[in-house]
């Protein structure tokens, strides 16, 4: 996986000034059209969208066509566009991938806000500005298109729509993604925030998409969704077998790398306070509702885990015995998911000492449902099996608070929340630091980037 971004947290969403843009400066939109071996719609796609940013837009905008490997006369419709409108310009690469072309310009590009969208323009355009005005006003880091939001009216053949909602479904069910609608091809995201997340995404195809929304949501940004209206271009040149194949792949891939902790996801948070979530509450420490609950849900399903592999462990072995065993599991799968949903603890720095003291808290719990056993088994004899587990829930109600506070105070204190495997001398962020580098200046012309990727 690409993890190669700065180390320092993003800059604080601010709303760009009215006055930015204009005829001497960058502009404040850069749209990126992405073809391959488009020479019959690039031309009526790129006139119908520049006479509507023109009319509608209020800022400065730029069109760039980004021809990734065409073998037709695409680069000729391209660079004639370049040449006779004004703030249109052309990109050539001599490897195919969307992916890979969206990445390329958005790498290079001087604009504040970025978007693409398909060359085909299945999406009204109305929809354009609802899209990056989020982005605009510094409320939201990406924003996307949405064929499945209530309100979109769509026009596509079954086959399609079943397949759309089916792989949303297998988001939602493998990646616990959040947002509706993945591979429209319409979305946009500030520039500050395409820098840091772009280096983590590994694909440079039709599953780009999906890689930067989910690395996106898991970071914590925040993602506008738009509803569109949409219908569906005939002639599309997907291959939908082929793609589809490519994105299991691609949710494999990310699904793991984010189960093992692969990705520093912390270093897209934005800085505290930016977000309204973030202000304290009178009297109460810093994340400690929060806390409080993951710990009860992760509690919850632990118990029922505890208790499923004890009457397991029973059925061939004593009760002192499967109890220990039992607890010993369900101890070391605890600790791993309060160690990441808790206390929001990402990447493996600390994971073995994290587990290591988890055990000596394991060991206190084991000794109390122990105890407990063993004064049951004291006072009554043989007790059946049901007094064993009521005996063992209110142990481990017990063992429940006290843990709670050896992990928040002992395992995962404060100064292990965020990035454990930061550099101990990276100075804190300041005002003047965050002001975000532009790219160099790219002029209105035709650029070769044979060797980008």
């Amino acid at each position: 996986m690409r993890t190669e971004t700065p180390w320092s947290t993003l800059p604080a969403r601010d709303h760009l000034l009215a006055g930015v843009g204009g005829a001497a400066g960058a502009p404040v939109l850069d749209v990126v059209v992405p073809v391959y071996n488009e020479e019959k719609d690039l031309e009526p796609c790129v006139l119908r969208l520049h006479e509507h940013l023109a009319r509608t837009f209020p800022y400065a905008f730029r069109i760039t066509v980004a021809d990734n490997a065409s073998t037709d006369r695409t680069p000729e419709v391209a660079q004639r566009l370049a040449r006779s409108l004004p703030g249109v310009r052309s990109f050539r690469l001599e490897e195919k991938g969307r992916g890979r072309a969206l990445r390329t310009v958005w790498t290079h590009s001087d604009a504040p806000v970025l978007a693409y969208m398909d060359v085909d323009l299945s999406t009204d355009l109305n929809a354009l500005l609802p899209l990056v005005a989020p982005l605009i006003s510094g409320h939201s880091d990406l924003a996307i298109g949405s064929r499945l939001a209530r309100s979109s009216r769509v026009v596509r053949g079954t086959k399609r729509e079943f397949i759309s909602r089916a792989y949303n479904i297998i988001l939602r069910s493998s990646l616990a993604a959040r947002f509706s609608d993945a591979q429209c091809g319409f979305k946009a995201i500030r520039r500050e925030v395409a820098q840091r997340l772009l280096p983590m995404v590994e694909d440079t195809g039709w599953f780009f998409d999906t890689e930067m929304l989910v690395l996106a949501e898991r970071a914590g940004l925040r993602i506008h969704e738009v509803p569109v209206d949409w219908v569906d271009d005939p002639d599309s040149t997907v291959h939908i077998v082929r793609t589809a194949t490519e994105d299991l792949k691609g949710v494999w891939r990310v699904g793991r790398a984010l189960a093992v902790g692969a990705l520093p996801l912390d270093r897209l948070a934005r800085p505290f306070g930016d977000d309204p979530r973030d202000r304290g509450i009178g009297g109460v420490p810093g994340g400690l509702a929060r806390q409080l609950v993951g710990f009860c849900v992760v509690g919850a399903l632990s118990t029922l885990f505890y208790l499923a592999l004890y009457s397991l462990f029973r059925l061939g072995a004593g009760p002192q015995l499967a109890n220990g065993a039992a607890l010993l599991v369900s101890a070391v799968a605890n600790t791993a998911a309060n160690r990441r949903l808790t206390f929001g603890v990402r990447g493996r720095g600390g994971a073995v000492r994290h587990q290591a003291q988890g055990l000596a808290v394991f060991a206190i719990g084991l000794a109390l449902t122990a105890g407990s056993l063993a004064a049951l088994g004291a006072a009554s004899g043989s007790p059946s099996h049901t007094t064993e587990l009521a005996v063992l829930i209110a142990a481990n109600l017990a063992a429940t608070v006290l843990r709670f506070l050896l992990f928040r105070a002992w395992v995962f204190p404060d100064r292990d929340r965020g990035n454990p495997g930061a550099s101990p001398a990276a100075a804190p962020v300041t005002p003047a630091a965050r002001a975000v580098v532009p790219a160099p200046p790219v002029a209105e012309t035709t650029h070769d980037l044979r060797n980008a990727r």
